[in-house]
């Protein structure tokens, strides 16, 4: 398996990051995998559109880790970047090599102006990021 992050991102906390450009290039031109760790509630309304995502919340991961595909480079990705470097943490516990964070999580992401996948009907409310819920329908 080569490298595909090799001479790529920023290493912060010991931890290989890529800034949201990096990663949608990656994603692709260059065959690596975005694993979503984001909660279930929070991923309808926004995602990484990119030829190929993986959706693990992190409260799964311990459990569902080992259906990823450790032959292909993966960015795991949240919110903001935290959740996801937990989650990448754990991963490299259980072997995994070749994997990066994505700073800023679909935020920054967004702010980028990369591309993504909106559903309205999905959309959320909150004062931040960490305690986003449903919209009730009016």
């Amino acid at each position: 398996m080569m490298d595909l992050f090799h001479n790529k991102g920023f290493v912060s906390s010991g931890f290989l990051n890529l800034t949201p450009r990096e990663a949608y290039a990656e994603a692709t031109e260059g065959g690596a995998i975005i694993v979503d760790v984001r909660e279930e509630r929070l991923t309808g309304y926004k995602c990484f559109k990119v030829p190929k995502v993986i959706y693990i919340p992190k409260s799964c991961i311990t459990s569902q880790y080992s259906t990823l595909p450790e032959e292909f480079p993966l960015i795991l990705a949240d919110s903001v970047g935290l959740r996801s470097q937990e989650a990448m943490e754990f991963l490299i516990s259980k072997g995994f090599k070749n994997i990066a964070n994505l700073a800023g999580g679909i935020v920054e992401w967004e702010h980028d102006g990369l591309p993504l996948k909106i559903d309205v009907s999905e959309q959320l409310d909150g004062s931040c990021v960490c305690q986003l819920r449903p919209r009730h329908k009016r």
